[in-house]
């Protein structure tokens, strides 16, 4: 159980919690009460972690099959260290997709059909990250998902879940909760370039080099100084989020500092919580 826990990644499933929370906050400020509706976003939690579980299980299936964590510095993967036969995780990526796939369809049920092809793309993006004969997390393209599917599609699907309504303080939340899931994955990928280069996985990171991808998590946490205070342009008490950009500090000290490998493990905790009470102080900020 505690192998199967480390690969599911637990760090990484503040990105998970915190579109829903965010969601949950926006239908607070526009007094949702109808039951059925808040059903729908504990449905959509349920989606959001099974999606973040099922994506971190199958790139451990896609990227252990390929060779690629044989020498990895960061947390235990269960194919790469041999622990764990591929096809078990393999089969818990696809259950974990399947409950997604299962309160996805409630969800629908209960708003639109529309959702169901959105929860497709979403668990086909979640698979061919890192599958597949092309996956696009080999070329760079990493972020890019992580903000469409973990911020815009995520918020926005959740807010809709709950509300039936997604308006322009909606996409804007969507792009603050993108950006932070987004430096989750830099600061990954920034531990990872040694691994990855040998691997030739052509990361963002690994593209643009030690010294930029640093710069770029740094600018992640700017963008969402700067976004949240777009959405506190209408609504000020949205502006309580800033003071949660404080529990970023100590990440920024360390990879201002030059750590690399596996000194920035601790980093990616940090950053993990950082992304949580950033998320948690928005979902308040837009709830009051």
């Amino acid at each position: 159980m505690q192998l199967w826990i480390l690969g599911a990644r637990p760090r990484t499933l503040p990105a998970a919690f915190v579109p829903v929370f965010v969601a949950c906050g926006q239908a607070i400020s526009q007094q949702t009460d109808q039951q059925k509706m808040w059903l729908n976003a504990l449905f959509a939690l349920i989606v959001s972690v099974a999606l973040q579980v099922g994506v971190n299980y199958a790139n451990d299936y896609s990227d252990g099959i390929k060779g690629t964590d044989n020498d990895r510095v960061g947390p235990l993967r269960l194919v790469g260290s041999g622990l764990v036969p591929a096809k078990l995780v393999k089969r818990a990526a696809i259950i974990a997709f399947g409950i997604a796939a299962c309160f996805g369809l409630l969800i629908a049920l209960s708003t639109t059909l529309w959702l169901l092809p959105i929860g497709a793309v979403s668990i086909a993006a979640g698979w061919l990250y890192t599958g597949g004969p092309k996956p696009y997390g080999y070329f760079g393209l990493g972020e890019l998902f992580v903000f469409v599917f973990f911020g815009l599609v995520a918020t926005c699907g959740s807010v809709y879940a709950i509300t039936q309504t997604i308006d322009v303080e909606t996409w804007l939340a969507a792009s603050v909760v993108g950006l932070l899931a987004c430096a989750l994955l830099v600061i990954n990928n920034l531990r990872d370039i040694p691994g990855d280069t040998q691997a030739n996985k052509k990361t963002l990171a690994v593209r643009i080099g030690d010294r930029k991808t640093r710069q770029l998590f740094y600018a992640m946490f700017v963008m969402v100084a700067v976004m949240i205070a777009v959405v506190g342009i209408s609504d000020r008490s949205v502006l309580i989020a800033m003071l949660g950009l404080v529990s970023v500090v100590p990440a920024v000290k360390v990879v201002a500092a030059g750590a690399k490998g596996r000194e920035l493990i601790p980093v990616l905790g940090a950053t993990g919580k950082a992304q949580l009470v950033v998320g948690l102080l928005l979902a308040v900020g837009l709830a009051i």
